[in-house]
């Protein structure tokens, strides 16, 4: 389309975005202080502005017009007249071209130059200065999209809660050297749905992929000088368009083709999101899209001197929820995912951010967790936190509501530290096996709100964690400052690859002790994409930056002998949490239900099979330790499951709880190759390793 009228029709603010019905594409977007919204049209390659429309109606705080004859492909963006004032919060400058907050497609990228910023970068007066610059031609824009696909047939696995296992991912990494998938697809959406990566998660067992972040994001212009990306992509431009980076292909339909044949394949898809903060940053950062539009408004500002963003986040700035229309935007974007890709739930980035109530501070009955929690779309799927921020109170684990899951990092270093040998690690430990419940029991909450890990993308992989002790992330360019400087891991004598088989080989035996441990554990286990065939990152535990062999599965690697091992092992262990429903239970266990005479519902032992006193629990010396669970099968038969685990530097003879049963060892991590054998009054395991032995009982 090369001509275009001179003026809108009124149109409609409701939807919000731009909308295509047949015969024109309506267009609506919010701004409270602004005082003209124009409307640019482009040329399909994003180059030349074609026309420029003013959005003269004004309903409710959204600016609207309806363009007729106009088609899907059409290429916009906004611009935005009012005050700028900083001192004030507004930053309304019309030279900047904005990106509509509800686009669903984009075209094109940032490009770097000071022009995108509505202030003179080397002004002396800094932000308060204004730049007359037009940013268009270094802006992506925005692609009117039908947003028309099939899903007829398709049905979404609905894993319960309790049968859930996260398996977490990057859309590129996962596939990028991949020599099955197709050159031209490897690293893109899709190759998710690709025969051999779905092999793989079936094969392992896991029910749910999380993807790091999809959303259209920034590249961040200090990491592109310094030669390096933002991998990760948590700097967010775009809540409603995929990235295009992760497109083999022009059609917008890739990812939601790879969600259905992964649906298809009995496997759910979470998505992880950034609504806490956007690319914009700080008040001296860049104007993209909603600083341009309504700067105080969108954003949480300094009270008493609003030039200032607040930075809870850590990025610079911090959505404000606590407005309607923000909050309205973000549960839009939850609903569009959720409806458009059939997404089945998303992991919130900063949780504790969308739950502040301005700068009143976290508060589980929030706008957000309230209309999350009442939306009959949004409380239908998975819904998890990660339950901190910087801000002031800022660590909120077990604090959520019902209804979310939340990342539970006390999981993550009980286990490290238990498993690495730190003393008087019992107590503390027992807890995080079963369920956390001194963190989630209330509320009706249940076991699965734990989301139990022990390596996350933020951080080293398993491999790295037994064979580094500190940090080498020199690749970062950061001197090695970044990052956190106690992984609490333990090379076992040698930082880094090791020359003797005994260490690469104890290394291996406390992975899958570990391993072990996840899969056990009451709570919604979530396993780190590689580390089923031992994934390294060299011992960078930040690769945030790192879009290479450092973060990329290394897929001959998961072939070799090792490698199959390993993933064997898990697959194994996965197996065994499907088979005995006590380890994936759905309720806690307190150890206050007796099932049988002597035998309560949780309860702990040492080596002696003798139950733990104050004492013992206290011991800083006692690494020994078995968690037996108990149920009554509906035949009436007893049933046991017991994980033995021996945290010391010497072997261990463990001697069976009362009362006699018919005892079976399923799988040991000092000889994962073994097979199944009976257990009769005694195991002996080997140091640093783990068991699970199952025990029946028949009635009478």
């Amino acid at each position: 389309m090369n001509r275009f009228p001179d003026r809108l029709e009124p149109g409609s603010p409701y939807p919000l975005g731009a909308s295509f019905d047949g015969l024109g594409v309506n267009f609506a977007v919010f701004s409270a202080n602004a005082d003209k919204i124009e409307l640019c049209l482009f040329d399909p390659q994003g180059r030349k502005e074609l026309a420029r429309l003013e959005l003269r109606e004004w309903t409710d705080e959204v600016w609207h017009g309806y363009l007729p004859n106009a088609r899907p492909g059409l290429v916009y963006g906004f611009r935005a007249h009012g005050r700028y004032e900083p001192e004030n919060g507004h930053r309304f400058n019309p030279n900047k071209l904005l990106l509509d907050p509800y686009a669903r497609k984009l075209t094109g990228h940032v490009r770097w130059t000071d022009a995108l910023h509505s202030y003179r970068v080397n002004s002396g007066r800094k932000d308060l200065s204004f730049d007359r610059r037009d940013s268009a031609a270094a802006m992506p824009k925005a692609v009117v999209e039908a947003g028309t696909f099939d899903w007829t047939g398709d049905v979404r696995p609905m894993v319960p809660w309790s049968d859930t296992i996260i398996y977490e991912a990057h859309v590129k990494g996962l596939t990028r050297l991949a020599e099955a998938v197709p050159k031209a697809e490897r690293g893109t959406y899709a190759a998710l749905s690709h025969p051999c990566v779905i092999a793989h998660l079936k094969q392992l067992g896991v029910t749910t992929l999380e993807l790091l972040p999809i959303h259209a994001f920034v590249q961040d212009r200090r990491l592109q000088e310094a030669g390096l990306v933002n991998y990760w992509g948590y700097n967010t431009l775009g809540f409603f368009a995929p990235e295009q980076r992760y497109q083999s292909t022009d059609s917008g339909d890739e990812l939601r083709i790879a969600i259905r044949r992964l649906h298809a394949a009995g496997i759910e898809v979470i998505l992880d999101v950034v609504y806490n903060h956007t690319a914009e940053g700080s008040e001296l950062g860049p104007t993209f899209n909603l600083r341009g539009l309504d700067n105080a408004t969108y954003y949480r500002l300094v009270e008493d001197n609003p030039r200032y963003c607040v930075n809870d986040t850590g990025t610079g700035n911090t959505l404000d929820l606590s407005h309607p229309r923000v909050l309205q935007m973000v549960a839009d974007s939850l609903r569009y995912w959720a409806d458009s890709y059939h997404v089945d739930g998303f992991r919130f980035d900063l949780g504790v951010t969308l739950g502040r109530d301005g700068n009143n501070g976290f508060d589980p009955r929030s706008g957000f967790f309230d209309v999350l929690r009442q939306d009959p779309v949004l409380n239908q799927l998975k819904l998890i936190s990660e339950p901190w921020d910087i801000g002031p109170g800022g660590y909120q684990l077990g604090n959520h509501p019902p209804g979310f899951a939340e990342w539970n990092d006390k999981y993550r270093d009980a286990t490290r530290r238990f498993w690495r040998g730190d003393p008087g690690m019992r107590p503390e430990f027992a807890n995080r096996l079963a369920g956390s419940a001194d963190l989630f029991d209330r509320r009706a909450r249940r076991p699965w709100a734990s989301v139990n890990f022990i390596t996350a993308h933020d951080g080293q992989p398993l491999r790295d964690v037994v064979s580094y002790e500190g940090k080498h992330n020199h690749a970062n360019g950061e001197e090695n400052r970044d990052g956190h400087s106690d992984n609490l891991s333990r090379n076992w004598g040698t930082e880094g690859p090791a020359d003797d088989a005994a260490t690469e080989a104890l290394r291996d035996r406390v992975s899958r002790s570990m391993l072990m441990t996840l899969i056990a554990s009451l709570g919604t286990p979530m396993l780190l994409g590689g580390d089923e065939f031992g994934r390294t990152q060299n011992g960078n535990n930040n690769a945030y930056c790192q879009d290479n062999a450092i973060s990329w599965f290394d897929w001959e690697q998961a072939g070799s002998e090792r490698g199959q091992a390993m993933q064997a092992f898990v697959a194994r262990l996965i197996e065994i949490r499907k088979t005995y429903p006590l380890i994936h239970a759905g309720n806690f266990l307190h150890g206050e239900v007796e099932v049988a005479p002597g035998m309560l519902d949780i309860d702990w032992f040492d080596e002696r099979g003798q139950n733990l006193s104050d004492e013992d629990w206290h011991n800083p010396d006692g690494r020994a330790l078995v968690m037996r669970r108990v149920r009554r099968r509906e035949d009436g038969d007893l049933e046991s499951v017991l994980l033995v685990m021996n945290g010391s530097e010497d072997p261990i003879t463990f001697h069976m709880p009362p009362p006699t049963m018919v005892r079976q060892l399923l799988i040991d991590s000092a000889d994962p190759a073994a097979g199944e054998r009976a257990v009769h009054e005694t195991i002996e395991l080997a140091a640093h390793a783990a068991a699970i032995v199952v025990g029946h009982k028949p009635v009478g």
